[in-house]
């Protein structure tokens, strides 16, 4: 059973739409459980009903025709149950419902399993059989894995389905919805504008060729190349290989014969696809069937084929790289962004970024964050080679994409723009003013930057200091570990331009999902693995050349403050601290006029807050990284699509944990500052204004709402605010009610679509 289950998945995950996706499904399942009947009813959000979509064994007429409430019938019991009903006899039980239009009367026993997807019933499998007998337990778990199993793919199908179905801009389908992870906060309404990385086929999207015959000398021209590279590796190696391997070459060229893959490419170009688009439809289906086939040796040549379409593509693409077009609204869409892609855009036509993979903490998400530029991060029912040059309306608010919306849906949507340009406009009033309440509490804002462009953009909104620079960033666009001098170079724009308000450095801060090509960290557990201060304590080498960068870039203007991400232990903070000490010594005795900076840890996972008494009698500030700390309190991966609903700022746990930090380190007299996302938000600002924190931190392009919002309220008014909200033990209530509140005190937020979507 279990080849049986592997296969049905694999053939599931290879098709190219719902409807190949539902056949493919009962056929399957039919056949391998020897059964008269098999059937799949989805449910239809239009009239709150599950149809019949696929049968085999049913009246072919009843598909698409049969329509059940979640309370009419059998099925309409599993629904309500979302639990398996075994039944041997199925007319004797009270909730069965003839239909008339099935032909099912003669049918007896009955097997329907939910298929559930984020607690969602999206369908039910059935299983039916003339006999009266009950199915047995290996046959009901059978179904039931299956069931599991499928119900991504069939949820991916369902939407990626709709569009597979369209023909051009111009088509009646409307507002298909895809979910991914919000990274940026905004909206931005464009044209997708979809680029792959070089010799990736899977990315490689379809679009029309515009000269089939170019296209077509193209390929066969790129063709010609990988056929002469083939016969070359042959020769080379001819002394080395038996005469059966040798022969392996003969089939890579036998294979890109007119009569097999070449000749089905250029019948592809023919109907229209580019001639990438049509290598990548053509490789893809061959790679499907030799992974379904049962011989071993050729399941391997599926291997082959994808290394042959590599090799094509990637001539393809040296010949004729792909003619990126660029509308004056581009929302830029890849299976991973990267740095290198955002550059080939104009800045003023770059309105949004999509990442079909990739989190939120990744180097474009920082740029893009830095940018203002609303970003979706882990799209992955996106389907990437489908949308290129199609409408989007991207929502950084909720983490949702809509593909060729409706007019109805694209004014919403353009009143939300025009809401946010308005405000912004607005908001540049306030530059120059203090975040100071009604009755005059003082709220210092500062921000987050990673690179030399967030200087001026954060000092054109107000920024009073740096309370993040994450240097990883100057060491993630190297191909190699910067020199101690290029370290310094960089470190003194940032404390130049900021000089006298302080500037807050934090340790290199690497593993997790934050890599260096030029020195990779490969771990199951990434999050709980080699990651911050213990990798820079395993290397004080990169410790020690970084800490006398800063302090080098520092000299002459004394406003340096040094933070250790990831500490976990007293320890680790006296380890640090001695090294910190033996930097300052060495380049005072080599002449430097510097002085001990101030030095403080961060408080990111459980560990520390039960510490940070003990912390703040060794250190000079702390500072909490709020984000990491609400993973790892809520044990959430909040990069994970799967999981990311679950990660809340204002889950109670995490408002506690917050005030019991800032209570902890002023029984010490010691300045506690925080640098997560809570802090810039408006009502997460006030919470944590009222709790006692001394300084909040941000990305620059939150700071004008958060000044705004401050400058709104009285401090007595923050004060009641957050002693609701800790009386409050749902995150959810939590967030509805912080956003009454703040729409009662006149605080405006971020708009949302008018209509149900």
């Amino acid at each position: 059973m279990l080849n049986v289950l592997r296969t049905i998945v694999q053939e599931v995950s290879a098709a190219p739409d719902l409807e190949t996706v539902l056949n493919l499904i009962v056929q399957r399942i039919q056949r391998s459980m020897h059964t008269q009947v098999c059937s799949v009813y989805l449910f239809d959000p239009a009239d709150q009903c599950y149809v019949l979509m696929a049968s085999e064994g049913l009246n072919k007429e009843a598909v698409g025709s049969v329509r059940l409430s979640a309370s009419e019938g059998l099925v309409g019991t599993v629904v309500q149950r979302a639990e398996p009903i075994n039944l041997e006899n199925a007319a004797e039980h009270p909730a069965y419902k003839y239909v008339e239009a099935t032909g099912e009367e003669r049918l007896s026993s009955f097997l329907g399993v939910p298929i559930i997807r984020h607690r969602d019933v999206l369908g039910v499998l059935v299983v039916q059989q003339l006999e009266v007998r009950r199915f047995d337990e290996s046959e009901e778990a059978f179904l039931v894995t299956l069931s599991a199993q499928l119900a991504g793919a069939i949820a991916h199908a369902e939407a990626t389905g709709s569009l597979a179905a369209i023909g051009g801009p111009s088509d009646d389908v409307m507002d298909l919805r895809f979910g991914g992870v919000a990274g940026v906060a905004g909206v931005a309404i464009g044209t997708a504008t979809v680029i792959s990385p070089p010799a990736d086929l899977g990315s490689v999207p379809d679009k029309a060729a515009k000269d089939i015959e170019k296209e077509i000398a193209s390929f066969q021209e790129a063709l010609k190349l990988v056929r002469r590279d083939i016969k070359v590796v042959g020769r080379s190696l001819a002394q080395r290989l038996r005469s059966e391997e040798q022969a392996l070459f003969d089939v890579y060229l036998r294979m890109l014969d007119d009569n097999a893959l070449a000749g089905e490419v250029v019948s592809r170009i023919e109907q229209g696809n580019w001639a990438q688009g049509a290598l990548r439809e053509v490789v893809s289906e061959h790679v499907h069937q030799f992974s379904m086939m049962g011989d071993p040796y050729l399941r391997e040549r599926a291997t082959d084929i994808k290394d042959l379409g590599r090799r094509v593509l990637a001539y393809l693409q040296e010949a004729a790289p792909a003619s990126l077009e660029f509308t004056d609204e581009t929302i830029l869409v890849a299976d991973e962004l990267t740095p290198a892609m955002l550059g080939e855009v104009p800045s003023e036509k770059l309105v949004g970024l999509v990442s079909v993979h990739g989190s939120s903490n990744s180097h474009v998400a920082i740029l893009a964050r830095s940018m203002g530029i609303p970003t979706i991060m882990g799209a992955v029912d996106l389907p990437l080679t489908r949308i290129d040059g199609r409408e989007l309306i991207l929502d950084g608010y909720s983490g949702r994409i809509y593909v060729q919306p409706s007019k109805k849906l694209l004014t919403a949507y353009s009143d939300i723009v025009r809401c946010e340009q308005e405000q912004a406009t607005e908001l540049e009033a306030l530059k120059d003013l203090p975040a100071e309440t009604t009755d005059g509490f003082v709220m210092p804002l500062w921000v987050n930057t990673g690179l030399v462009a967030d200087v001026a953009r954060s000092l054109d909104r107000g920024a009073e200091g740096i309370g993040l620079y994450r240097t990883e960033v100057p060491f993630m666009i190297r191909e190699f570990f910067p020199s101690e001098q290029e370290q310094a170079d960089t470190y003194r724009k940032q404390i130049e331009a900021f000089s006298p308000r302080p500037v807050t450095m934090r340790t290199l801060d690497i593993g997790g999902d934050k890599a260096l090509p030029y020195f990779p960290i490969n771990e199951e557990n990434p999050f709980l693995g080699w990651r911050g201060i213990r990798v820079t304590l395993d290397h004080p080498e990169i410790f020690l050349v970084q800490v006398r960068a800063m302090l080098k870039a520092g000299e002459g203007y004394d406003n340096l403050r040094i933070m250790l991400p990831m500490v976990t232990s007293v320890g680790e903070v006296e380890d640090a601290s001695r090294q910190i000490d033996r930097a300052v010594r060495e380049l005072q005795d080599e002449g430097y006029a510097i002085k001990r900076p101030l030095v403080g840890v961060m408080v990111e996972v459980p560990a520390a807050v039960y510490q940070v008494r003990r912390f703040a009698r060794r250190v000079d500030f702390i500072s909490v990284g709020s984000n990491d700390l609400t993973q790892y309190l809520l044990a959430v991966d909040r990069n994970n699509p799967r999981v990311a609903g679950l990660y809340v700022s204002y889950h109670p746990a995490v408002l506690k944990a917050l005030q019991h930090i800032a209570r902890e380190a002023h029984k010490e007299d010691v300045t506690v500052s925080i640098c997560g996302e809570v802090a810039s938000e408006p009502g997460g600002a006030l919470l944590l204004m009222a709790m006692g924190y001394d300084v909040l931190s941000m990305n620059a392009t939150n700071l004008p709402k958060v000044k705004s919002a401050i400058r709104s309220v009285s401090k007595q008014d923050a004060d009641l605010l957050l002693k609701e909200v800790m009386a409050m033990d749902d995150a959810d209530r939590i967030q509805v009610f912080i956003n009454e509140r703040l729409e009662e005190l006149g605080i405006a937020l971020p708009a949302q679509p008018v209509i149900a979507v």
